[in-house]
C-alpha cells in the first residue's frame, strides 16, 4: 500500500528534522505544511532536508492544526495514496510505530487507527499529571460525542486513515482548530467507519503545548453538545431507527412531562399555598422514573452498539 505521512507545522523548528529522519522507508510520500510559522519551520526543511519524499506547503495565515491536516489530507488524495498517517512535528510522536499504524489498515482490522497512550501503565509515568486529567476528560467527551465507547485514548493525535474513510468523510465542516480529533472522530461514526488502536509511548520533555486550556474550556463544551445531538439524530434517527431510537423517544417524552407537569403543580401549590394531593405527587413521580429507566436502556443500548463498517479496498 501506498503511504504518506502528513506533520502539521507550529513552532516545532527545533524537533522537526529528527522527527522526519525518523520516518521509516515504508512511507512513500511525506507532507509538510506549515502554518503559518513564526520559526519558519517550512523554509528550515525546504532548505536543509535532503529526503526526496517530502512536499512542502505553506499556509498564509495560521489555520490551526486542523486547518493544516486538512491542506495535508487534500494534497495527499491528489496522489491517490492509500494510507494518510498523521504525527506532530514536536517529537512526542515515535515515528518507527508507523508499520503498525499501516499493517491494521492493510489487514483490513480498521478504516482509522488511532494511538492508545493507556494500554500500558508504565507509558503514563512521564505523562504531565494536569496533562494526564486533561486528556481523561476530553476523552470521555469525545467518546460520549462520537460513539466510540470501546475506545481508551480517542483524543490521540497519532492517527492513520485509509483513503476509503478519509473520501467518505466531509474535509471541510471539520474544525480548524484543536477539536479536529474530536471531529474526526464525530464524523467518523455518523458512518460507522471500523476505528482501532495502537499502543504507543508519548515522549514528553520540554516542549510547550500550543494548546490554550482558556479556548478549551469555553469552545470545547458547545461544540460537544452540538455533535452529540447531531451524531444521536444521524445514528439513530436519519440512518436508522432502532430499539436504541424508541428508548431515546419515550425517555424525552416521559422525563418531559414529567419535569413539566411536577413544575406546574408545584408552582402552583406555592402560589396558592394549597398543598398537592398524594396522587398529584406520584404523577410526576412515575413519569420521571419510567423516563429515567428508558434513559438508562438508551445509554446502555449506546454503549454496546458497536456495528462497525469495513470499507472495501
Amino acid at each position: 500500500m501506498k503511504t504518506c505521512v502528513i506533520i502539521p507545522c507550529y513552532k516545532v523548528r527545533n524537533n522537526i528534522m529528527d522527527v522526519i529522519s525518523a520516518i521509516p522507508p515504508e512511507v512513500d510520500r511525506i507532507f509538510v505544511v506549515d502554518d503559518c510559522c513564526p520559526e519558519n519551520t517550512g523554509d528550515y526543511v525546504r532548505n536543509n532536508c535532503k529526503d526526496e519524499r517530502i512536499t512542502v506547503i505553506f499556509h498564509d495565515k495560521n489555520k490551526g492544526v486542523g486547518g493544516a491536516m486538512k491542506t495535508g489530507y487534500k494534497a495527499a488524495l491528489m496522489e491517490n495514496l492509500d494510507v494518510y498517517i498523521k504525527i506532530d512535528g514536536d517529537g512526542q510522536m515515535n515515528p518507527a510505530l508507523i508499520p503498525q499504524f499501516i499493517e491494521k489498515i492493510e489487514n483490513m482490522e480498521a478504516d482509522y487507527v488511532k494511538g492508545n497512550r493507556f494500554f500500558l501503565l508504565d507509558n503514563l509515568t512521564g505523562m504531565p499529571k494536569m496533562r494526564m486529567i486533561g486528556n481523561f476528560g476530553i476523552s470521555f467527551f469525545s467518546k460520549l460525542v462520537s460513539g466510540y465507547w470501546e475506545l481508551m485514548d480517542p483524543a490521540n493525535g497519532y492517527t492513520a486513515i485509509s483513503r476509503e474513510a478519509l473520501r467518505v468523510i466531509p474535509l471541510d465542516k471539520i474544525d480548524d482548530g484543536y477539536f479536529f480529533e474530536n471531529d474526526m472522530l464525530f464524523r467518523l461514526g455518523t458512518f460507522r467507519i471500523s476505528v482501532d488502536e495502537v499502543s504507543i509511548e508519548s515522549v514528553y520533555e520540554n516542549e510547550k503545548s500550543n494548546l490554550s486550556v482558556f479556548k478549551v474550556m469555553f469552545s470545547f463544551p458547545i461544540k460537544y453538545v452540538i455533535r452529540f445531538m447531531k451524531r444521536i439524530f444521524y445514528n439513530y434517527f436519519l440512518r436508522d431507527f432502532n430499539l436504541g431510537s424508541v428508548y431515546i423517544v419515550f425517555s424525552t417524552i416521559l422525563i418531559t412531562a414529567g419535569s413539566v407537569f411536577g413544575v406546574y403543580k408545584w408552582s402552583k401549590s406555592y402560589l396558592t399555598n394549597i398543598p398537592s394531593t398524594a396522587g398529584t405527587v406520584m404523577i410526576p413521580t412515575v413519569l420521571l422514573i419510567f423516563g429515567m429507566q428508558f434513559l438508562i436502556s438508551a445509554i446502555n443500548f449506546d454503549l454496546s452498539n458497536k456495528h462497525r463498517l469495513i470499507l472495501k479496498k
